[in-house]
């Protein structure tokens, strides 16, 4: 959720903190701060709000220096407010943290009976304490980050500078994320990875436990004990472009557009045509231990979650195999039967979603194999299971997801083909089949795209709307889920997704000519009795907006409005019926005037529980 920039180097770090601060805003925030140290000064500005207002604050009264901190808070404790907001400063110590103390309190009441006074309602200025406190202990800045550290229980990424040591930044996590990027003659650390690529593609990630103590001639990295250990960097191949908005309006709608692309670049590589068989390079587990599976678990939070109830009947339907669906922060709290026979695949954009990583080692403590779906190459979650299959949707900097989700349904897509063919439910030729429909996907995306202006129309007459009901039936009921989750994450209108078939058990008693009903109805074996649902909304003056394939004109009679999409195999449908329904979500935000890439109350990353 919050941001974290660090420099250090020889250039001013106001500026190289506040680009990177922004290229993070995408994770939510509701203040920010930044520190530099010089001539053995820390200065400190913080402004309640967007970025904008601590730009303003700068330009009044700027500070200056090669080493700087700077942060964006979503608050957890405390309210937001610019006593709150971060660096947090105690006898010489400046902190920045994303995550949370668990026992900030008990530390609290520590370091008061030892002297200590505080400014803020936050835990993260204990940090600072902490650390001043082990400094008049010890004399030494990297001792007492450690032995503070050491104190704390929770999730923490932090990044601190001390007076008394100007030559030094140093920065450590437990629990949240930390990127390191190396410059010439300058480093980086930030909380992802977009904060960075302006100035360098060479990043080391963090693992839990460990610090970083950079100077101006190197860096050295340790664990809390101080032992050293050997980090080896990686080349990041996003490009600085990839994250700008590219003359699109919003980042939202440029990450739409960029769908067919995205899908493309997940495909690549991976479809062995003639063997009639797909080649995931990183997923690690061969045809023994795919034929020795058992039980499927997919676990997710959110939009992800989404994804893997298609997931779902992908699998069961080419794998034969019982496939469970939890959300990420229920799965570990019910204490499920994993066995070393069940795979759990975890799906995450970030690879960083506390939840989900909660439940990744909850499965592996169990002994169960473990398999994430990522965007983020060297996340936690990628290091921690025992494969992964990389989506290349490329940096996705909006709030709503869009072409994350749709290469996460092409990766779990490609994951139930490799799945049929290992334990061979899934012919060579059935396989080659549905391959050749995968490699028509990204065209077909663009020809969803063209429905861009006729969607914008049907915006403005339905942005009026307090309440929308969306209904699917089959692989169709999770883009319903989708497209109600969009709707009222970027234009705040409450919306619900629900199976068809259960509009008869409680939401039909909302229809009334007031309530736009959206139903996703290709023409499949589930078609007829859409058909008749719609119906059941037309007889009650509701509006109805259908989302369909192939001849839409014998709905027009029951539907208001129709998007007519191009046909594609079944399993991959839902695909392109999540396209009109991300661009009616966009296209009601914008008409409404709301924040589309940073919707209020709603973080990127979800990285505490």
């Amino acid at each position: 959720m919050c941001g974290i920039v660090g420099y250090i180097g020889r250039q001013e770090a106001t500026s190289i903190i506040i680009d990177g601060l922004r290229r993070l805003e995408y994770r939510g925030y509701d203040s920010a701060g930044i520190a530099t140290l010089n001539g053995g000064r820390i200065e400190i500005r913080r402004a309640e709000g967007k970025l904008i207002n601590l730009e303003k604050v700068l330009r009044e009264r700027p500070v200056h220096g090669p080493r700087g901190i700077g942060h964006t808070r979503w608050a957890t404790h405390g309210r937001p407010s610019e006593i709150n907001a971060h660096p947090h400063y105690a006898g010489g110590i400046v902190v920045v943290h994303n995550g949370i103390i668990e026992n900030y309190l008990a530390l609290r009441e520590k370091l008061r009976g030892l002297g200590h006074s505080f400014r803020s309602e936050t835990d993260t200025e204990i940090i600072a304490h902490l650390i001043e406190q082990h400094f008049k202990e010890t004399g030494d800045f990297e001792t007492a980050v450690r032995r503070g550290l050491g104190e704390v229980r929770g999730a923490y990424a932090v990044a601190i500078l001390c007076e008394r040591e100007p030559d030094k930044l140093i920065a450590a996590k437990s629990g949240s994320p930390l990127v390191v990027g190396q410059g010439e003659g300058e480093f980086f650390v930030a909380s992802d990875i977009p904060a960075m690529l302006s100035h360098t593609r060479e990043m080391i990630f963090l693992e839990d436990g460990e610090v970083v103590v950079f100077t101006e001639s190197g860096m050295q990295v340790t664990d809390l004990a101080g032992a050293t250990v050997v980090k080896t960097p990686k080349t990041i191949t996003w490009s600085p472009l990839m994250a700008e908005k590219g003359g699109y309006k919003h980042f939202m709608l440029k990450e739409i557009y960029e769908q067919p692309r995205a899908i493309a670049d997940t495909v690549a590589g991976r479809l062995l045509e003639e063997e009639g068989d797909v080649y995931l390079e990183d997923l690690r587990l061969g045809n023994a231990e795919l034929q020795s599976l058992q039980k499927i678990f997919i676990v997710a939070c959110g939009t992800s979650w989404h994804a893997g109830l298609v997931g779902k009947f992908l699998i069961e339907k080419l794998a034969r195999m019982p496939v469970e669906v939890d959300i990420a922060s229920e799965f570990r709290y019910r204490d499920p039967i994993v066995a070393p026979s069940t795979l759990t695949v975890l799906i995450t954009q970030s690879g960083e979603t506390a939840d989900t990583l909660a439940a990744l080692r909850e499965a592996r403590g169990k002994g169960g194999k473990t398999v994430a779906v990522c965007n983020v190459v060297e996340s936690s979650i990628a290091r921690e299971s025992d494969g992964v299959v990389y989506t290349h949707a490329g940096p996705e900097i909006g709030v709503a997801s869009t072409k994350a989700f749709t290469t996460q349904l092409v990766a779990l897509f490609l994951l139930a083909l490799r799945l049929g063919r290992a334990r061979e439910t899934l012919s060579a030729e059935d396989c080659r089949k549905l391959s050749a429909e995968l490699l028509t996907l990204p065209r077909k995306v663009e020809e969803a795209l063209e429905l861009d202006a006729v969607i914008e129309e049907a915006a403005k007459i339905f942005m009026g709307a307090s309440d929308f009901l969306y209904l699917g039936r089959g692989n169709q009921y999770p883009i319903a889920l989708e497209g109600a989750l969009k709707l009222k994450e970027i234009s705040y209108i409450h919306a619900e997704g629900y199976p068809a078939g259960e509009m008869k058990h409680g939401p039909i008693a909302l229809i009334d000519e007031h309530l736009p009903v959206v139903i996703v109805a290709p023409q499949n074996d589930t078609f007829e009795k859409v058909a008749s649902n719609m119906e059941e909304v037309r007889a009650r003056a509701g509006k109805v907006i259908v989302v369909t394939n192939g001849d839409g004109d014998n709905l027009r009679e029951m539907a208001d409005i129709v998007f007519t999409l191009p046909s594609i195999a079944d399993e991959l449908m839902p695909v392109l019926t999540s396209i009109p329904l991300q661009l009616l979500a966009y296209h009601i935000a914008v008409l409404k005037g709301t924040d589309v890439d940073q919707p209020r109350n709603l973080a990127k990353s979800v990285t505490v529980e």
